[in-house]
This record gives C-alpha cells, sequence and structure tokens, in this order.
C-alpha cells in the first residue's frame, strides 16, 4: 500500500476513533470516575515509577514501567488521582497494522509532549501521542511517528497473548484497557 494510502487510512482511523471515543464518554457511566487532578504540572520523579495494565475487565495485570520525563508523570498522576478505564482502537484490519493499538485519554486531561519523530519501535514500548492519545506496540514494528516515550512492558509472550485476546467488552463493542496506580 502507498505512503499516501497509509496516510489517509490512519488519518480516518483517527477521525472515527475520536468520535467513537466521544460517544463513548457520552453513554458509558465508567467515564464519571475519572476525575482530574488538583495540580497542572509535573515534574519527573514526582510520581510513580510503575503503573498496573489490565487488558480487558479482570485481565491479568501487566507492569508498566514508566520513563522519567514530564509526559509520564503527568499520566501518572492523573492515574493516581483515578484509575482509568479506556476503550482500545485497535489496527487489526489493515495490513501491517497489527503491531500496535492505541487508548484515547478525556481531553479534560492535560498532558505535555516531548515528541520526536520514531521510525522503530519495539514490543512492550508506550507512547503518547497528541491529542491526548497513548499507543502501546505489541509486536516489533517501523512505523513513523510523532512519540513521546512514556514506558515500557515486560514483552513476554503472557503480554502479547493478554493484548490479542483481550475480549470485546459485550453491549460496548469495543475492548478496554485499566490502568490504576
Amino acid at each position: 500500500m502507498g505512503k499516501m494510502m497509509i496516510s489517509f487510512l490512519l488519518s480516518a482511523l483517527m477521525a472515527a476513533a475520536l468520535t467513537a471515543c466521544s460517544n463513548a464518554d457520552q453513554t458509558d457511566n465508567s467515564s464519571d470516575s475519572f476525575q482530574p487532578s488538583d495540580s497542572s504540572t509535573a515534574e519527573p520523579g514526582d510520581t510513580a515509577s510503575e503503573l498496573t495494565v489490565r487488558f480487558g475487565d479482570g485481565g491479568t495485570p501487566f507492569t508498566l514501567y514508566l520513563e522519567d520525563n514530564e509526559t509520564a508523570a503527568a499520566i501518572a498522576r492523573h492515574v493516581g488521582s483515578a484509575d482509568w478505564r479506556l476503550p482500545i482502537y485497535h489496527f487489526d484490519d489493515y495490513e501491517g497494522w497489527e503491531v500496535m493499538q492505541y487508548y484515547d485519554i478525556p481531553s479534560r486531561y492535560e498532558i505535555p509532549s516531548g515528541a520526536m519523530t520514531v521510525a522503530s519501535e519495539e514490543s512492550g514500548q508506550v507512547y503518547y501521542s497528541e491529542p491526548n492519545r497513548i499507543v502501546l506496540f505489541y509486536q516489533d514494528a517501523e512505523i513513523s511517528g510523532e512519540y513521546t516515550l512514556v514506558g515500557h512492558f515486560d514483552a513476554t509472550k503472557e503480554f502479547v497473548t493478554a493484548v490479542e485476546e483481550n475480549p470485546v467488552l459485550e453491549g460496548w463493542g469495543n475492548k478496554i484497557v485499566n490502568i490504576s496506580a
């Protein structure tokens, strides 16, 4: 597939995902549990260095090891004020893109970005991408994008299986990721 077609598909998918996330925020009662934190800035070292992530409700917990930067600190601080239960968007239906999934964070959370062009990702790496999106690569990839490294998972076989076999939440039409401090 040509670069222009891939860019078009990616743009269309992101637009559709933003619409779906907006609709999910309006219909999903779990979004009411999000509470913005009191402070608007985070400094590296101010917050947790790890978060717990479950793929699906009641899934096996995996540790997300956070980078020491402002972006990771802001995410940890916000998750520390209220666990996140976010919809998962993926590229399973697009040849060559079955290596990643992303989670849209409600826009009420301010997260700083130190984005740099990244063209090679390793399985287990987690990035932040504007606007308010966490991107997980669960397979090695060579996909160029503007990302801020947030952290990583130990990319064990169990981890990759949990990501790939996360069931669609009944009545919701999406997979879920739970992130907690």
